[in-house]
C-alpha cells in the first residue's frame, strides 16, 4: 500500500489569518481539501491519513464527507510541532499497515503537488527505502552577511526539498524510535529530513518542480488562486 500522512496540525501563525492556513478557502474550498484531492485522485494511492489540529477534527470529518474523500481512512490528532505530528501519524498507523508499505509525509498546505512528483517519490522509495522531491535552486544564491552578501554560492551544490518525504513504513518507524531513544527530536529544525541528516542517513532524490511549494505567505495564496483558476478553465471539475 501507498499511504500519505497529510500533516494539518499546525496553526499557520506566519500567515496571520483567522484560521489555520490549511483551512483557508481558495475559491470556496479549503487548501487542505485541494491537497487531499491530489492524493485521492492519484491511482497509486490506496488510503490516506490526515493528522489534524484538534480544534478542527470535526470540521475535517465534515469536509471528508462533503467532498467524497473516501480514501481518507484515518484522522488523528496533531502534536505540538511537526515532529510530534509525524510521530502521532506513525503511531496511529502501527497495526494498520505493513512494514513494507510506503508512507508519504506531506504538508497539508502544499496543494500544488502533481501526479508525476507523487509517482516518482514512490518509485525511488521502492528502490532505495526513502525519497524526497528535490531540485536545484532556480535563483542566484549568495551568503547572508548582515545587510550585504560577500560570497557567491554555487546553486548546483544546493538542493531544495519539498514534500512528500517518502519512506517504507519500517524505515520511518525505526528512524523515529531511534531518535526518541537518543533524545534527538528537539535537537533539529522540525523536518524529517533534518532529523535524517543529524542521524547520518542518506536522502535519495526524486522528481520535483517549481509548483511544489508550501503556502506560507499571502503571495503564495494569490499564486495558488491563479493556479486554481487556470485549472478550472481547463477542467471545470477541478
Amino acid at each position: 500500500m501507498n499511504v500519505p500522512i497529510i500533516l494539518a496540525g499546525g496553526v499557520g501563525s506566519r500567515m496571520g489569518a483567522d484560521r489555520p492556513k490549511q483551512f483557508i478557502e481558495i475559491l470556496g474550498k479549503p487548501i487542505l481539501v485541494y491537497t487531499i484531492e491530489a492524493y485521492q485522485n492519484h491511482p497509486e494511492i490506496d488510503a490516506i491519513e490526515v493528522v489534524c489540529i484538534k480544534s478542527h477534527i470535526d470540521y475535517l470529518k465534515g469536509l471528508v464527507e462533503k467532498y467524497n474523500l473516501d480514501k481518507v481512512k484515518w484522522i488523528c490528532e496533531g502534536g505540538e510541532d511537526f515532529q510530534h505530528s509525524v510521530i502521532n501519524g506513525i503511531n496511529n498507523l502501527k497495526g494498520e499497515i505493513d512494514e513494507e508499505d510506503i508512507v508519504l509525509i506531506h504538508y497539508g498546505a502544499s496543494p500544488m503537488i502533481t501526479d508525476d512528483v507523487i509517482s516518482d517519490a514512490i518509485r525511488v522509495c521502492k528502490q532505495k527505502g526513502n525519497s524526497s522531491p528535490a531540485m536545484s535552486s532556480i535563483l542566484l544564491l549568495g551568503s547572508n552577511d548582515g545587510d550585504k552578501s560577500l560570497n557567491w554560492v554555487d546553486r548546483d551544490k544546493i538542493i531544495v526539498f519539498n514534500a512528500p518525504q517518502c519512506f517504507k513504513f519500517s524505515y520511518v518507524t525505526q528512524l523515529y524510535d531511534e531518535a526518541i531513544e537518543k533524545d534527538l527530536i528537539d535537537k533539529v529544525e522540525p523536518h524529517t529530513t533534518t532529523l535524517m541528516y543529524l542521524m547520518g542517513r542518506e536522502i535519495y532524490f526524486s522528481k520535483s518542480n517549481q509548483l511544489n511549494i508550501k503556502m506560507t505567505t499571502q503571495d503564495d495564496l494569490d499564486l495558488f488562486e491563479g493556479y486554481v483558476l487556470m485549472k478550472k478553465q481547463k477542467n471545470p471539475d477541478f
